[in-house]
């Protein structure tokens, strides 16, 4: 009886350890499944590639393309400032008026002393045509022939040197009204009303800057010459303009010049681009950002920065292959164009990069990969829609 006591009690044992061994197993085998690794979802997109043009960013200053100093080309007393100081003003508008009386006047006393030689020209000619009757009958002398011709010929000169000094005195009564040479800007006036002024040295009285184009000077590398500048000779390239308040580089211009040596202390060239100014905004002086283009357009394949890894000193990003499988790839990269990064070598047109969510994976993991336009994050299929079609180029 206890024999069979005994063995009940061991066969329920082992019914009890196998059953507590199979749910540890069954507990066991739910957490095996779920640490299994799960692809890691990112946004993928295309490597853009197309045709640019290289851009190099300067500083330099803005310079007047005409720089007018306004003086007196006659002395006398100034009477009248017919500008306000800043004001625009036209070619051939009156800025200062001098004192014309005294002009005035002497205009008057040239035109009589050139009334007084043409009435002695009269004279003289009439005294000549009765000598030359009279020399055919002998009835004058030889000399007195020749001195009455050397009087017509006198006279003749006296007309037109009162003819010359009445042209300078009405230019110089002409100069006592002081014009505009161009069109441009004033500054301020240097010398007030009731001063007396002078052809003959002082101060200017005011200085005029043209403001319809504007030179911006800036200074070019030897490399950036010898590459795009000396080769195009300048004039083709494309060049861009920024204010220090501006973003962007939104006024577009020409080369104008470039200077005929390098400076060799600093390495660089000076060039000047010209660029219209309708608006007057543009003044001399002024700090400015130059972007100077490459006068040959070359194919590039360009990603978004958010694409870019950083290993030590070295820059990569995550190329997704055919099986949606991460793989490291080592880049080196160029200038920004258009809010995008030039990749200049380790990447070719058509492959897909991860653009958003390189920290959740790792080179050979597989992805599940979201297509993203290349400049944000939104869905290829929104780009099509109107709203889309504002994104950066």
């Amino acid at each position: 009886m206890n024999r069979r006591v005994v063995l009940a009690a061991a066969l329920s044992g082992l019914l009890l350890t196998g059953g507590g061994i199979a749910a540890y197993s069954a507990r066991a085998a739910v957490p095996a499944a779920a640490a299994a690794p799960q692809a890691a979802q990112v946004d993928t997109a295309e490597v853009i590639h197309r045709p640019i043009t290289d851009w190099q960013d300067f500083s330099g200053r803005l310079e007047a393309v005409d720089r007018v100093e306004i003086r007196p080309q006659v002395a006398g007393i100034l009477t009248q400032v017919h500008f306000q100081d800043g004001s625009t003003v036209s070619k051939g508008q009156v800025l200062f008026t001098i004192d014309p009386r005294p002009f005035a006047a002497e205009v008057a006393r040239a035109e009589a002393q050139l009334a007084a030689a043409e009435a002695r020209v009269a004279y003289t000619a009439s005294d000549l045509a009765r000598a030359e009757r009279l020399i055919a009958d002998n009835a004058v002398s030889r000399h007195d022939f020749e001195e009455k011709q050397n009087a017509a010929r006198d006279a003749a000169a006296s007309v037109q040197s009162a003819r010359a000094a009445l042209r300078l005195a009405r230019l110089n009564l002409e100069y006592t009204a002081i014009k505009a040479p161009i069109d441009g800007r004033l500054s301020r006036a240097e010398v007030t009303v009731g001063n007396l002024v002078s052809a003959s040295g002082g101060p200017a009285l005011t200085t005029l800057m043209s403001s319809k184009r504007i030179y911006a000077a800036f200074d070019v590398d030897e490399q950036t010459f010898l590459k795009s500048v000396n080769p195009a000779g300048g004039a083709r390239l494309p060049v861009h303009l920024g204010l220090a308040d501006q973003d962007g580089h939104p006024v577009e211009g020409r080369i104008h010049s470039v200077d005929n040596r390098l400076d060799t202390t600093s390495g660089t060239i000076r060039v000047r681009a010209i660029f219209d100014n309708p608006g007057g905004q543009l003044i001399p002086g002024l700090y400015a950002r130059i972007r100077l283009g490459s006068g040959t357009p070359r194919e590039a394949v360009l990603i978004d920065d958010r694409a870019v890894g950083t290993d030590q000193d070295k820059r990569f990003v995550l190329v997704v292959d055919g099986d949606n499988k991460a793989a490291y790839r080592e880049v080196r990269l160029g200038n920004l164009q258009d809010g995008l990064r030039i990749v200049e070598n380790g990447l070719k047109p058509g492959e897909r990069i991860v653009v958003n969510g390189l920290q959740r994976v790792r080179p050979g993991d597989a992805v599940m990969p979201h297509a993203v336009a290349m400049e944000g994050s939104a869905p290829i299929a929104a780009v099509a829609t109107p709203h889309a079609q504002k994104t950066r180029i």
